[in-house]
């Protein structure tokens, strides 16, 4: 089985679970947004972005850049939450730790199968399905809008101010795609880092 197919047993429903876990915690403190829209689904279909999930990547891979996409994000309004200025970070961590958990799963498939079925293609989808989570977690964590990780920073935006923050958070994305593109190109720092936190991953199998 090719490691592309593997790639994508793997993206989806990482990504997926991501996406949805906003939207569980959003409800559970009081913002019934993404319920109401019909994005508590794990139906991939609803979760895909036409030039982000589809188009994007394609072109990047066409033109030897790193792939980078994203899904169409589950919609949150902070407002609705019971308490905003504390919850909103809870919101923002869930996919983080979502993909933290799975890379777990992935941990124990990937052992499972060194282990007990001595299967090559459970150990390759173990690893895969690891290490897609490890870099959706690590790169989500990131302190830098509109990436989850930028919640810590809100929680330092003087309330006053937090309108503005969050048009900017909605219209940072390119910001950090430019980013991603310069380091790929000329620094390499993102990338030396996340493989060597890869290898340690894979390090851990035994």
């Amino acid at each position: 089985m090719s490691s592309y197919v593997y790639f994508f047993l793997a993206i989806v429903p990482s990504i997926v679970l991501h996406e949805v876990s906003h939207g569980y915690v959003a409800n559970f403190f009081g913002d019934p947004t993404a319920k109401e829209n019909h994005r508590l689904t794990l139906n991939p279909l609803r979760h895909v972005d036409p030039f982000g999930t589809v188009l994007l990547p394609a072109l990047l891979i066409l033109s030897h850049l790193p792939a980078f996409g994203y899904a169409k994000p589950v919609p949150v309004n902070v407002g609705r939450l019971r308490n905003p200025r504390r919850q909103s970070l809870y919101v923002s961590l869930a996919g983080p730790v979502v993909n933290i958990i799975l890379s777990a799963v992935g941990y124990l498939i990937s052992e499972l199968a060194i282990h007990v079925t001595y299967s090559s293609w459970m150990l390759q989808f173990g690893v895969t399905f690891g290490i897609v989570n490890l870099t959706l977690a690590v790169f989500n964590l990131l302190p830098i809008p509109p990436l989850d990780g930028s919640a810590i920073i809100e929680r330092f935006v003087p309330r006053r101010h937090l309108p503005s923050y969050y048009r900017f958070r909605m219209r940072a994305l390119p910001i950090v795609m430019v980013l991603i593109i310069l380091d790929s190109l000329f620094f390499h720092v993102g990338f030396t880092w996340l493989t060597s936190l890869q290898n340690w991953w894979i390090s851990r199998l035994v």
